[in-house]
């Protein structure tokens, strides 16, 4: 947002309008300040008045819905006119839909919120909810049990995944999976993970001539640190442990400076995405981050020496250097290591940390728990229709189109479904990352704020854009 705001001042005229740096969605864009006053003017005008609904709408959508989420999930018991059909028992009325959720993949902080969100929200509608637990070799063994509105109390701000989760792929239990689906007589799936949660549904969904048991409405929300999947610019996780690194990052920097000309190589995960290490690199201060995405040679390698020794000998007494954990298999971060403690001597001295699983750990951060539950809300309305456009004579639901097994994700500015089949033309299967990431646009911003020679080019237009009664991205993210 800075560095859009440097670039609205440079292409100001005498005629510009003043305006206001906002997010909207995943983009930065520029609001008229005078449109901003004279809104947030009515909303307390409205307030004054008591008009209250008309303060919410002033709000946008995306406050009407997220109130009416929290007046749902914040109540200890489920309604009273649920009663009739017993949650936790598995013989409920035929006429009662019966949800599934499940894990798979490493665990990542927002997974508790989203379970917790989807499985009250489908209680709201009298579902019946199904976990199933221990991820892909949990159905095979059976272990699927009913969730009941009570133990979901204090999952929001739970850190990994209460129902468990592990990377094992749905392919290698197709046939156990069809027959634990078929026993449950499941309607609808919520599936929440990494890749190998991606990988995994388009197994499932590419097997369904053959099991008519996964023909039933599927939908994917990522959570994986490593913010890696396809069809989404955000996944849950990702935010808590740029949290967890930056964090970090600001107490190798405080070290540096009490030890004085010292610089630190950290390790980042993210398998071969390098979002964790640019990113927290952006957030850290880092003079620099290697990633798998950016091929380094040698001789960028030389040069960041060189310009490391420049600003020590300058006056700044500490450096930092992110590198992702396979941004490159020969120059690894025991070699950069080595290199920097080799060329810097007189000039400062290094040291390595390598990271690893506490980037996994901890609560999940404000965005990644309000994010889930908003994802978990979205996908419930979607799989309510769905099941309610595929229900057959027979009463059983049956769909085996495309757009039946899709990924809840957000793009730019809209929150949106994508067909989980569709999305393997945008996917590098072999390093596990999409082939477009947004986020390689922000490389240059690094580079810059180290000062290193680079350019940077904002990824909008520079018109400014006039706030609308119902913003798109408010609309489409619940």
């Amino acid at each position: 947002m800075g560095a859009e705001a440097v670039i609205a001042l440079m292409e100001a005229t005498p005629s510009t309008p003043a305006c206001v740096i906002s997010l909207d969605g995943n983009l930065a864009v520029r609001v008229p300040l005078m449109e901003c006053v004279e809104k947030t003017k009515a909303v307390q005008k409205a307030m004054n008045e008591k008009d209250f609904d008309m303060a919410q709408r002033l709000r946008g959508k995306s406050f009407i819905n997220n109130l009416s989420a929290y007046r749902k999930l914040s109540k200890i018991h489920p309604p009273s006119s649920l009663h009739a059909c017993n949650l936790s028992d598995i013989q409920c009325s035929a006429t009662v839909r019966r949800v599934g959720v499940l894990c798979i993949g490493a665990p990542a902080c927002g997974m508790n919120a989203v379970i917790r969100s989807f499985s009250r929200l489908a209680m709201f509608e009298g579902y019946t909810v199904l976990g199933l637990y221990g991820g892909v070799e949990g159905i095979a063994e059976g272990n699927i049990k009913p969730i009941n509105w009570r133990e979901l109390h204090g999952w929001a701000g739970a850190g990994g995944s209460y129902l468990g989760t592990k990377r094992t792929l749905a392919g290698k239990y197709l046939k156990q999976i069809a027959q634990r689906f078929g026993e449950q007589k499941l309607d609808g799936l919520l599936l929440i993970g990494g890749f190998e949660a991606y990988r995994s549904l388009q197994e499932i969904a590419d097997a369904r001539d053959t099991y008519p048991e996964f023909c039933i409405p599927m939908v994917m929300i990522p959570a994986t640190i490593s913010n890696n999947v396809p069809g989404t610019e955000f996944s849950l996780g990702a935010d808590t442990a740029l949290n967890e690194i930056a964090t970090i990052c600001d107490k190798l920097k405080q070290s540096a400076l009490g030890t004085r000309k010292r610089v630190f190589i950290i390790e980042t995960m993210g398998g071969y995405c390098g979002y964790l290490a640019t990113m927290a690199g952006l957030a850290g201060g880092a003079d620099a981050a290697y990633i798998f995405e950016e091929p380094v040679t040698i001789e960028d390698l030389r040069n960041d020496v060189y310009h490391m020794a420049s600003k020590i000998m300058g006056g700044i007494p500490r450096g930092l250097i992110l590198r992702n954990e396979n941004a490159n298999p020969n120059y690894t971060t025991e070699f950069i290591n080595r290199l920097y403690c080799e060329e810097g001597k007189g000039k400062f001295t290094a040291r390595m940390n390598i990271l690893g699983h506490m980037q996994q750990g901890g609560s999940p951060s404000p965005f990644d728990r309000n994010m889930g539950t908003k994802l978990a809300s979205r996908a419930l309305e979607w799989l309510t229709v769905q099941m309610k456009t595929n229900t057959r004579d027979d009463g059983k639901v049956y769909v085996k189109s495309n757009d039946s097994a899709t990924l809840l994700g957000m793009r730019k500015r809209h929150i949106n479904f994508s067909s989980i089949q569709d999305l393997k033309e945008e996917t590098d299967y072999e390093h596990r990352i999409p082939l477009e990431q947004w986020w390689m646009k922000l490389r240059p911003l690094l580079r810059i704020l180290a000062k290193h020679s680079a350019t940077y080019q904002t990824s909008l237009t520079s018109k400014i854009e006039h706030i609308s009664e119902e913003a798109e991205y408010s609309d489409d993210s619940m």
